[in-house]
């Protein structure tokens, strides 16, 4: 089973100047591994969003090219809309890529790595399967 490797694992793990050792890095190492570690489109996105530097973009596109995106299909769209809708109708505002991240798990039933807090709004609102580190 894959697990779905959320944007704040992956930062943690590409920081160039600090790299962090934490259980989430290490997990991530050992899925990367394994074959086990989880790409998707929006993911992709936001880890190139904001790479200042053509050269360090084109690096960092050619280093996550190893990790084929996990197809996302219209049916997840809809059901991160209801997700979000859930949440919102809960007091609680999540943003629409971890509602994509959590229909997809659902979906595929994988789990999610992450450190964003986020996540932990979300799985009180919905059932989303969090990887344990």
């Amino acid at each position: 089973m894959g697990v779905i490797v959320d944007t704040s694992v992956w930062s943690l793990a590409l920081q160039r100047r600090n790299p962090v050792d934490n259980p989430q890095t290490e997990a991530l190492i050992e899925l990367i591994g394994k074959g086990a570690a989880i790409m998707i489109g929006p993911v992709r996105q936001e880890i190139l969003s904001g790479v200042r530097y053509t050269v360090q973009f084109d690096r960092l596109k050619s280093a996550l090219s190893a990790f084929p995106d996990e197809p996302v299909k219209s049916n997840d769209f809809v059901e991160a809309a209801r997700i979000c809708n859930k949440c919102l109708d809960s007091g609680i505002v999540i943003g629409n890529t971890t509602c994509l991240i959590g229909a997809i798990a659902n979906a595929r039933e994988m789990e999610i790595l992450t450190i964003d807090q986020e996540f932990q709004k979300l799985t009180s609102v919905v059932k989303v399967p969090l990887y344990q580190t």
